[in-house]
């Protein structure tokens, strides 16, 4: 995956020091019932299967940046409904040793047009899955959609 050129201005200053970045989650829904699908994406990076997630570039407002990820990854055109989850997640360190921990702004977004295909390089598959058909979506995933799927116009908050 390509790391944005300010992280990459960051890490020339910081080298592999712990990066607090902000990322958001687009869980994209369409239908109803038991016919609701998520837009879902295979990452390049670690084959997971996942809603898209991306990171805020400086001054984007969050669903903004949402949407340009799913625009962006899956070719697909969706527009953000409501924030459902804001979590902190555990501090990562990727294969060059560089450490990051993201505040993750999870939306639910209502899709609206585009078939979904792999649109930049970041993912090897984009497509609609039932959303009753997640097994092989690791748990903390299934959590940011269920929170999607539940419909509730508040944000969920960690305390």
């Amino acid at each position: 995956m390509a790391t944005p050129d300010f992280i990459l201005r960051l890490r020339e200053k910081i080298g592999t020091e712990l990066l607090w970045l902000t990322g958001v989650t687009a869980v994209v829904l369409r239908g109803e019932g038991a016919e609701q699908e998520v837009l879902l994406v295979r990452r390049t990076d670690n084959a997971r299967l996942t809603p898209v997630t991306g990171i805020i570039d400086p001054g984007e407002q969050p669903a903004a940046a949402a949407a340009r990820e799913v625009l962006e990854e899956a070719d697909v055109i969706a527009e953000p409904e409501t924030l459902v989850w804001v979590n902190t997640l555990p501090p990562m360190v990727y294969p060059n040793g560089d450490r990051s921990q993201y505040l993750d702004l999870v939306f639910r977004f209502r899709y609206v047009a585009g078939e979904p295909r792999p649109a930049d390089g970041e993912n090897t598959e984009a497509l609609w899955r039932r959303v009753d058909d997640l097994d092989d979506v690791d748990p903390e995933m299934r959590e940011r959609i269920r929170m999607a799927v539940a419909g509730s116009d508040r944000a969920r908050f960690e305390r």
